[in-house]
């Protein structure tokens, strides 16, 4: 099974921070949050990983090579300047997705989640990770009942950005720049998408005060690297 990681974005809200280097190299307790990600698909068995750039692209490139020094292939995807959006950037992809699901992780998050709980196959289109409200985001994304995500619901939770899909759910899609809320959105109302509620550790990556949280919250709990999982320091 494949994995790609999404690192086109421009992080706008993250300036000055990303006027010079791209958000997903920007560091947790000193580990840059795409390897933070890739380490955590390794360790679950992935092995093909794709990443899409735009903003300053060339320096993931240049930081994380082919993949070998994590134990894992790495293909990238190429999106024009100003990106293509969540689901664009998807589908631009899918040549080198192949036919089979996929998992995507948004590369500006930092979770402890276990990649190896996904479901290699999803029974509907999509299957999506929901985590518990954040302070900035009250209102969550989608409701959850019975393992169903649906649009509305008593229940709602926050999208985190982890979800395995279908090539099936881009069917019809144009080329070029668009989200991918709306095709989820389809497929929820024919009941198509499965999801699961992650209690653990999730951050969204926003702002500069957030990811200064969140620095803070890890170097308080996982002051040591093996308690992280990661590779020992060379």
């Amino acid at each position: 099974m494949k994995a790609m990681l999404l690192a086109a974005g421009r992080g706008e809200r993250m300036r000055p921070l990303t006027d010079h280097t791209p958000k997903p190299l920007l560091r947790v307790a000193g580990v840059t949050l795409i390897e933070h990600h890739i380490e955590a698909l390794a360790r679950a068995g992935f092995r093909e990983l794709v990443i899409n750039h735009a903003h300053l692209g060339a320096q993931l490139v240049a930081a994380l090579g082919d993949g070998a020094d994590y134990g894992v292939r790495i293909d990238y995807s190429a999106e024009p300047p100003g990106a293509l959006e969540t689901g664009g950037g998807i589908f631009n992809a899918l040549p080198l997705l192949g036919e089979a699901p996929f998992v995507v992780v948004n590369a500006d998050i930092w979770t402890d989640y276990d990649f190896a709980a996904l479901p290699r196959l999803p029974e509907g289109l999509a299957h999506l990770v929901l985590v518990d409200n954040p302070a900035h985001h009250p209102a969550g994304d989608f409701a959850l009942e019975d393992g169903r995500v649906r649009e509305a619901g008593p229940a709602r939770f926050t999208f985190s950005g982890i979800g395995v899909y279908r090539p099936a759910l881009f069917a019809g899609s144009p080329c070029g720049s668009f989200p991918l809320a709306p095709l989820l959105r389809v497929a929820m109302a024919a009941g198509r998408v499965s999801g699961e509620r992650y209690a653990g550790a999730w951050f969204d990556i926003g702002t500069p005060e957030r990811l200064a949280d969140v620095n803070r919250w890890v170097g308080e709990r996982h002051g040591d690297d093996r308690r992280l999982g990661r590779r020992p320091a060379e």
